[in-house]
């Protein structure tokens, strides 16, 4: 690794860290208790629990058109 490469990447280490110092830290039970309210809050929306529509689901099977 050459010189100009090395302070390059120790520069981008530094940017991780400082950014990562940054942010609040929120313990693990909170953090699981907020995410289980946000998932019980949107139960309603979610179209894995609800189920998608065939109209605006994306995933539906293609319709096969054939000549015989």
């Amino acid at each position: 690794m050459s010189g100009s490469s090395s302070v390059a990447a120790m520069k981008k280490v530094v940017q991780q860290l400082q950014l990562e110092a940054g942010l609040k830290c929120v313990k693990v039970s909170q953090a699981a208790a907020d995410l289980k309210q946000f998932c019980l809050q949107n139960t309603q929306h979610d179209p894995l629990l609800t189920g998608a529509s065939s109209s605006t689901n994306p995933f539906r099977p293609q319709k096969v058109c054939s000549f015989l």
